[in-house]
């Protein structure tokens, strides 16, 4: 706990009112989209740097956990306070800076919504290209900690091509810049990089200097049924072998298109076992055959039915529709594991071949559907808690699918992070030599503990039994 004299400095450099103690008022800040529960001793709700440089600096002296939080959409329990301490949210932090249209960047505050960045961006033709799920609730900061994806990173890549700077409050209170302002930079040790999705657990980021791109001019989006998920993961590689790298490739299968169906407002072919969304965008020319190209490959592809959206708003709908897949998976079961590994786009085939064995040899629904385009697939274990063995039977599965992903050369979480959920998993990935290393860089710039404690390394993990 927290001693009562220190929450009273907290609360001088905040100010009272931007510290909460009630245990009643904390309790959204208690937990994240994992559903898991670590009640927190305090929240407080920091405006600028200096702010944060005093906690900090407090924090490291008294020896009390820190946790930077963002919009709390995280999916691997990474701004939850599993130690107690204090929960620094940022949502104070919700200023965009500036943007330069002339060098193509932007600066703004980590509490920044996803979204709504880029809807100002766009405004003044320009393009943030990160786009994952939750960009209407999540912030930057928090995609810069989680060094988030997106549906379309096939061709645009993830946010840590976008980060070229930081402004970061260490755990001893300094307060320094990372990067650049420019396209090109080379001087010293990418700390940037570094920060870029290390998950709260290094520094707090209090400003983001962000590359953009201009806003591409068309786009279209398309719809694809297969008769099944080897059909589709198979025309997958060959649209990109016809050299053509859609923005978005989603391919989603059937379990996940049964429990959808009502959002898409779609008929869809009674024996489609699987079905790919693709949005290519372009000059308007360069849409418009890339579009028939795709059509094409689909169609030599075993496609049941292709067509294209015709409006922004039947595009939108697609894709709402596909946002809405993972909360739509609890008609198969009351609880849900969410894994977010990747392989290669060659193996997808192979890697969904393998679900259908461990779904069977568990009695548990497994769908599936993700980025296809980069080989990220999101894997759901359904379950429910309160029937016997089917926590268990779930947690190996989860442990089944690790072993077979990182066998297939690829890697257990490609957006989510590691945070507390993957933390036992970790060492099936990274040799032991590598997470010594990454404790003593923890170690450099936190020699206290305080900052996350928990996270990656430290496995506390107990409220998932």
């Amino acid at each position: 706990m927290i001693p009562k004299a220190v929450l009273s400095e907290i609360a001088g450099i905040v100010g009272l009112e931007h510290l909460m103690t009630a245990q009643k008022n904390m309790a959204d800040y208690a937990t994240d989209a994992t559903h898991l529960v670590f009640m927190p001793d305090a929240v407080a709700f920091p405006k600028n740097s200096q702010q944060v440089s005093q906690i900090l600096q407090l924090a490291t002296e008294k020896g009390f956990p820190v946790i930077p939080r963002g919009a709390g959409s995280g999916m691997s329990g990474g701004a939850l306070p599993v130690q107690g301490g204090l929960v620094m949210a940022m949502s104070r932090f919700n200023r965009i800076l500036a943007i330069d249209g002339d060098n193509l960047i932007c600066k703004v505050e980590p509490g920044v919504i996803t979204g709504h960045l880029q809807e100002a961006v766009e405004k003044i033709g320009l393009f943030y290209p990160p786009d994952p799920a939750s960009l209407d609730i999540s912030t930057i900061g928090g995609n810069v900690a989680e060094c988030a994806g997106g549906l379309r990173a096939v061709k645009y890549g993830v946010t840590r091509d976008y980060v070229l700077g930081l402004t970061v409050a260490l755990p001893t209170g300094q307060i320094i810049e990372t990067g650049v302002e420019t396209m090109k930079g080379v001087a010293g040790y990418d700390l940037t990089r570094l920060i870029t999705g290390s998950e709260g657990t290094l520094a707090v980021i209090t400003a983001v200097i962000l590359r953009l791109i201009p806003k591409p001019l068309a786009r279209k989006t398309m719809i694809a049924f297969f008769p099944d998920v080897p059909s589709a993961v198979k025309t997958v590689s060959n649209i990109i072998r016809n050299k053509i790298i859609p923005t978005i490739l989603e391919c989603v299968d059937r379990l996940c298109l049964e429990c959808v169906r009502a959002e898409m407002h779609l008929s869809f072919p009674a024996q489609a076992g699987a079905m790919l969304l693709i949005e290519v965008d372009g000059d308007d020319v360069l849409v418009e055959r890339e579009a028939e190209k795709v059509r094409d490959v689909c169609e030599h592809g075993r496609a049941l039915k292709f067509e294209a959206a015709t409006d922004k708003a039947e595009a939108d709908r697609l894709w709402d529709a596909r946002r809405n897949i993972s909360p739509s998976l609890y008609k198969l079961r009351p609880h849900k594991i969410s894994e977010d590994i990747v392989v290669p786009r060659s193996r997808m085939a192979e890697l969904v071949g393998y679900l259908a064995d461990l779904s069977q040899q568990y009695s548990l629904p497994i769908p599936a559907f993700g980025h296809a385009g980069d080989g990220n697939i999101h894997v759901n274990v359904m379950l429910d808690k309160n029937k016997t063995g089917e926590l268990e039977n779930a947690h190996a599965v989860v442990k089944a699918l690790f072993r077979k992903v990182i066998q297939m050369g690829g890697t257990i979480t490609g957006e989510h992070g590691i945070g507390i959920t993957k933390a036992p998993y970790l060492e099936m990935e990274i040799p032991r030599a590598g997470l010594e290393l990454m404790s003593r860089i923890k170690q450099a710039f936190d020699p206290g503990g305080i900052l996350n404690p928990g996270k990656i390394f430290g496995v506390r993990n107990e409220n998932e039994s």
